[in-house]
């Protein structure tokens, strides 16, 4: 599910992951926007960005809240794209007045214009359960699209599942955009999808260090995907898509 850069989870379609396909594909950077954690008492401002970048204020932003109160065998972890006003440059910077006051002033300018989140799922292993991470959802505002936004929200999101020790990252989406960022068709790794309602390619993984060769298997998303029905496409829509896949 993602705004732009790809379906993390194909609650919202891969007709999101067009837009950001286009628009990162420019080579442009944001050199003002800043990826960190999300922090305390961002809530709301996720909750908006998401809305605004999937054009829709409840099921994305619903699902964002309903992986945040799960309990799960990992931590969620959530990163903000943060964007300052070109005046002060870098929140936090103090300039002018006493430095609290330029404080407050900086961190007023910042605007959340882009998010992604990792979540607990869990890989059927022959073995064992092992414990995973989903990418999803991923969105960045329509009008910071076309930025590498998207681009820097996945590779600072895998950094840290690799940092956490966590062996394996799946989504869905469109497989020309994530191919190109560390992510590569499941299937032809041995790994079952959780769902057949999958456009071809969609289901994709990213094998961090941690992986090895016997973690192979079914995915089992987090009981959130599925009472939102998150997983995968429905018809017409599943249609629709696979058309234009094969369509080029």
């Amino acid at each position: 599910m993602a705004r732009g850069p790809g379906a993390g989870v194909a609650c919202a379609g891969m007709s999101t992951a067009d837009a950001h396909e286009r628009s990162d594909a420019t080579g442009e950077v944001a050199p003002d926007v800043v990826i960190r954690a999300e922090a305390a008492g961002e809530e709301q401002a996720v909750r908006a960005l998401q809305a605004a970048a999937f054009g829709d204020p409840d099921r994305v932003p619903g699902l964002v809240d309903a992986l945040r109160a799960a309990p799960a065998a990992l931590p969620p972890l959530s990163f903000v794209a943060v964007a300052h006003d070109s005046a002060t440059g870098v929140a936090g910077t103090g300039v002018g007045g006493d430095e609290g006051a330029g404080d407050a002033r900086d961190a007023a300018r910042e605007r959340i214009v882009g998010h992604v989140m990792l979540s607990a799922c869990r890989l059927d292993a022959l073995p064992r359960l092992v414990d995973v991470y989903s990418l999803s959802p991923l969105g960045v505002h329509p009008d910071h699209q076309g930025r590498g936004i998207g681009t820097r929200l996945i590779a600072h999101a895998l950094a840290a599942a690799d940092a956490s020790g966590v062996p394996l990252v799946f989504l869905e989406g469109s497989p020309r955009y994530y191919s190109a960022r560390g992510f590569r068709p499941a299937e032809e790794l041995g790994f079952r999808p959780p769902t057949l309602r999958y456009p071809p390619g969609a289901f994709q993984v990213a094998a961090l260090a941690a992986h090895e060769e016997w973690m192979t298997g079914t995915l089992v998303y987090a009981d959130p995907f599925w009472a939102l029905d998150c997983v995968g496409l429905r018809e017409p829509e599943l249609s629709e898509v696979t058309a234009a896949i094969s369509a080029g």
